[in-house]
C-alpha cells in the first residue's frame, strides 16, 4: 500500500494506488472548496467538544485552534495550496492542519464522519448565504421603492400580451416588480430556520460513540435545535432542494425584470436608458449586458439536485455527499448574489426617458390611447349600462372610426351618441392620461393615492428588515 493511500481517511483497507481517473471522478474539492470557512468553523467548535470529553488535551485543542486560524488566514489570502490527494475540503483542511501542527491534527476527526461534516458545512454555508442574499434583495427593493417615489408623475403605457393596454404610472410598474421581490425575502426567512438544525456528531449514520456534548456544539455556533435521528441528519437534503428552488424562483423574478427593461431600452420603445457603466459595446450599438440573465445556470442546478433525492435508497451515497450537491449549492448561491448585485446597480443608474413617456403625442402617434375600447367602456357602466354591453358599444365606436378612416379620438360626442345615447359630452376626458390613471383609485391601483400608499407600505416593510 502506498503512503498516499494510507493517508486517506478510508485508505487503510485498500491495497495499491487508486486509479487517477477514479481519483478525479470521486473528488469534489473543486466544488466544495468554496465552503472552507464553514468547514473550519465547524472544526473549531468540534475540537472544543473533544476537549470537554477528554479526547484531546487542552494543549492539543489550543494547537488545533491555532492551526485552524492559520488555515483560515491562508484561504482568506488565496494562498492555500490544494494538492493531489485532497479529495474534498475536509481532507484538504486536515492534511494542511497536519503540516502545520503535526500529529495532533489527526485527532480532529475523532468520532466524526465526512457524512455529518458535509451536511453541517452546508447548513453553515446556507445560513451565511441567506444573510448575504437577504441583504442584497432588501437593497434591490429599497432602490426600486425610492425610484418609484421620485418618478411618481411619469405616465407609461401598460402592456398585456405585448399590446398596449391601460395607461399606468411608471412607478406602478416598478412597484409590481418590488412586490414580487418581497416574497423571496419571506421565503428566505423560513429557509434560514430550516438551516438552523445542528447535525454534527451524527457520525456516518449511527451517531457518535464518544459522548460528545452536542448541546455545547449547538450553542457554540448558535443553532436553534439538535437533529433527533442520526440517519436522517446525514442523509436528508430537503433544505438544499428548497434553497435551490428559491434560487430558481429568484432568478425567474430577476429575469422578468431584466427582460422588460431590455425591451423598454430598445430604440423602438426608448423608455429607459442605462448608465454606460452597465452596458457593453456591440459593433453598431450599446448592449444592455447587465440585464441579461441566463436562468438556465440556476435552473440547471436545481432540477438535477432535486431529482437525485428520489433516487436515494439509503441514508448516504455519492448523490448526497459533496460530489452530488455541493456543486449545485454554492454555484446557485454565487450566481444569485452576482445577479442581485448586477440588477441593483442598473436600477439605481437607470434614466427614465420622461419626455417619451409623458408626452401624449408619443402614444397618439402610434395610433390612439392604449386599449381605447376599455377606456370608453368604463364610462358607460357609470351610467348603469352592463359592462359586457358597454364593451360591445365601445367596439362599435372603434368600427365607426375605422369605417371613416379617422383616429378614434377624432370622433365627436355626437358620433359616439349614435352608438349609445349614454356617451356624454365629456367623453373627451377619456383622452386625458392623468384622468385615466386617476380613475384606478382602489387600493393596489395606479392612481396617485394608491401608488403613494404602495410606496409607504414598502418603506415601512424595509424598516423592519433593516432594523
Amino acid at each position: 500500500m502506498s503512503s498516499s493511500e494510507g493517508s486517506k481517511l478510508w485508505g487503510g483497507r485498500f491495497v495499491g494506488d487508486t486509479d487517477p481517473i477514479m481519483e478525479k471522478f470521486n473528488a469534489s474539492i473543486d466544488y466544495d472548496k468554496r465552503m472552507w470557512a464553514a468547514d473550519i468553523q465547524g472544526s473549531k467548535a468540534y475540537v472544543k467538544a473533544l476537549e470537554k470529553s477528554g479526547l484531546v488535551t487542552r494543549r492539543e485543542m489550543e494547537q488545533i485552534l491555532q492551526g485552524l486560524d492559520k488555515l483560515s488566514e491562508e484561504w482568506s489570502k488565496g494562498v492555500f495550496e490544494i494538492k493531489a490527494g485532497d479529495e474534498d475540503i475536509h481532507t484538504a483542511n486536515e492534511r494542511r492542519l497536519k503540516e502545520l501542527i503535526g500529529e495532533a491534527a489527526g485527532k480532529i476527526h475523532t468520532g466524526r464522519s465526512r457524512n455529518d461534516q458535509v451536511v453541517t458545512d452546508m447548513r453553515l454555508w446556507m445560513r451565511e448565504a441567506i444573510s448575504t442574499l437577504s441583504g442584497d434583495v432588501v437593497q434591490l427593493i429599497g432602490t426600486m421603492v425610492e425610484r418609484a417615489a421620485v418618478e411618481m408623475d411619469v405616465l407609461f403605457p401598460g402592456y398585456t400580451h405585448m399590446q398596449r393596454a391601460q395607461p399606468i404610472r411608471w412607478s406602478h410598474w416598478i412597484l409590481s416588480k418590488t412586490e414580487s421581490a418581497e416574497l423571496p425575502i419571506e421565503y428566505l426567512k423560513r429557509l434560514r430556520k430550516r438551516a438552523q438544525l445542528w447535525t454534527l456528531s451524527s457520525g456516518a449514520i449511527a451517531g457518535n460513540p464518544f459522548h460528545i456534548d452536542r448541546e455545547l456544539l449547538r450553542t457554540e455556533l448558535q443553532f436553534d435545535s439538535i437533529s433527533i435521528n442520526s440517519m436522517d441528519a446525514t442523509g436528508q437534503r430537503d433544505f438544499v432542494a428548497e434553497f435551490l428552488f428559491w434560487a430558481s424562483l429568484c432568478a425567474t423574478h430577476l429575469s422578468k425584470l431584466a427582460e422588460d427593461l431590455i425591451i423598454y431600452s430598445t430604440k423602438e420603445f426608448s423608455f429607459v436608458t442605462l448608465s454606460d457603466a452597465y452596458r457593453i459595446a456591440g459593433a453598431w450599438r450599446k448592449n444592455e449586458k447587465s440585464l441579461k440573465l441566463d436562468v438556465k445556470i440556476v435552473y440547471g442546478v436545481f432540477y438535477p439536485a432535486a431529482s437525485c433525492l428520489i433516487k436515494i435508497r439509503d441514508r448516504i451515497n455519492r448523490k448526497t455527499k459533496p460530489q452530488g450537491n455541493c456543486d449545485a449549492f454554492p454555484s446557485s448561491t454565487l450566481e444569485s448574489v452576482e445577479q442581485l448585485h448586477v440588477k441593483t446597480e442598473p436600477a439605481s443608474g437607470r434614466d427614465v426617458a420622461q419626455g417619451g413617456l409623458k408626452k401624449q403625442g408619443v402614444w397618439v402617434s402610434f395610433g390612439s390611447l392604449p386599449d381605447p375600447e376599455t377606456e370608453r367602456a368604463l364610462q358607460l357602466p357609470r351610467r348603469r349600462m352592463p359592462f359586457r354591453e358597454a364593451h360591445s358599444c365601445s367596439g362599435k365606436a372603434v368600427f365607426l372610426a375605422e369605417s371613416r378612416n379617422v383616429p378614434l379620438n377624432q370622433l365627436t360626442a355626437e358620433d359616439l351618441q349614435t352608438v349609445s345615447p349614454l356617451f356624454s359630452s365629456d367623453v373627451s376626458a377619456v383622452w386625458d392620461y392623468t384622468s385615466s390613471v386617476e380613475q384606478y383609485s382602489a387600493p393596489g391601483g395606479t392612481a396617485r393615492n394608491s401608488v403613494t400608499a404602495q410606496v409607504e407600505h414598502f418603506r415601512a416593510w424595509l424598516k423592519t428588515r433593516r432594523a
